[in-house]
Order: C-alpha cells, then sequence, then structure tokens
C-alpha cells in the first residue's frame, strides 16, 4: 500500500490527533480507521463521473506512535470500480497537505 507516513509520535501527540479526527470525521469504525473525504475540487476524471459511487475518501490509520494516510482513493459503497485508484499527482500533494495541516493545527512538531 502507497502511503504518506508520520512516525515517532509522542503519546500526547497521538490523543490529540486522535480527538482531532474523532471531532471533525466521526469516530473510528475500526480501531484506528478513519475515512477522510476527498475534496469535490480534487476528484480525478472518473471520479467526477461516478456520481454513483461519490463520496470518495482516503484512509487514515492513526496508531500510538504513527499515523499513516493511505494514497488509495476510495467510496464507501462499492469494493471494485474504475474510479477507485491510487490518488493521482494533485490528490497526493493535497492528502500531504491537509496531513500536515493537521499537525499545524494541533502545534505538533514532527
Amino acid at each position: 500500500m502507497k502511503q504518506y507516513v508520520i512516525d515517532e509520535l509522542r503519546p500526547e501527540d497521538h490523543q490529540k490527533i486522535k480527538a482531532y479526527l474523532e471531532e471533525n470525521f466521526g469516530p473510528a469504525g475500526v480501531a484506528g480507521i478513519y475515512w477522510m473525504p476527498l475534496a469535490e475540487d480534487m476528484l480525478s476524471e472518473i471520479q467526477a463521473e461516478h456520481t454513483q459511487c461519490q463520496p470518495f475518501y482516503f484512509v487514515v490509520e492513526l496508531e500510538p506512535n504513527r499515523m499513516a494516510c493511505e494514497f488509495l482513493i476510495r467510496t464507501r459503497t462499492r469494493l471494485r470500480c474504475g474510479c477507485i485508484h491510487y490518488a493521482t499527482e494533485r490528490q497526493r500533494n493535497w492528502i500531504i497537505r491537509v496531513s500536515d495541516s493537521i499537525f499545524e493545527k494541533l502545534a505538533i512538531k514532527t
């Protein structure tokens, strides 16, 4: 799996991130797994065409010592479809900026 990983989190940073993710994206359905929506203006051409598959997400896995953002863009409505694919370069850069902004908002040094 292609991911953006930020590791060596301190326990207090883990708690801040967990609280932020739960407040903004709801509680984890599976321990440590959060579904973050992809901005509508970030959709690839096929994702924009597949309105029945929208919205699209990337998954954030939060563990006590690391946060990993998967670069697979997916939907909750289907397991397989042509619109489910790895992030484009533009989407990948957006995911990295969103992830980094969480750390900035929470004043967490990495």
